[in-house]
């Protein structure tokens, strides 16, 4: 267990270090501001509304499906029912409705490349986690 928990703090570290020089190296060169990190940066009030829609809408959905996998034979859940695959997929919506008002509505033209960049790169990492097993990780 201490070997796991070494690992994964490595690769955390990794990540978060390869994440803070790609998004250093990309607001230089789009020229765009740095945002506050966990917070909500919404372009207007339409794209406020349009976030708030689809994580309800996920928030019903995995609960539906929580509800559905409990209910079946473990062999039978459905996997794209999972809580892990739910929020990668809300976490790529969320960044697809914020790629595309930025690119419509934001003052910086360049804000979008830099929302899509960041996308690219986390959902990249998050895939590779959860397809290899945490790197190996967790196969025992």
């Amino acid at each position: 267990m201490e070997h796991f928990l070494t690992n994964l703090i490595l690769i955390l570290a990794i990540f978060g270090l390869v994440l803070f020089f790609v998004n250093k190296f990309l607001r230089k060169w789009l020229n765009v501001e740095k945002k506050e990190l966990f917070s909500n940066h919404f372009v207007n009030e339409k794209h406020k509304k349009m976030d708030w829609t689809v994580r309800i809408t996920f928030i019903v959905v995995m609960l539906v499906g929580f509800f559905f996998n409990v209910s079946e034979d473990p062999s039978k859940h459905i996997w794209l029912l999972q809580p892990h695959v739910l929020m990668l997929g809300l976490i790529i919506v969320t960044e697809l409705v914020r790629i595309i008002m930025e690119k419509r509505y934001a003052a910086n033209k360049n804000d979008y490349i830099f929302t899509a960049v960041q996308l690219v790169v986390i959902s990249t990492f998050l895939i590779a986690m959860f397809s290899t097993d945490f790197f190996g990780l967790l196969a025992w």
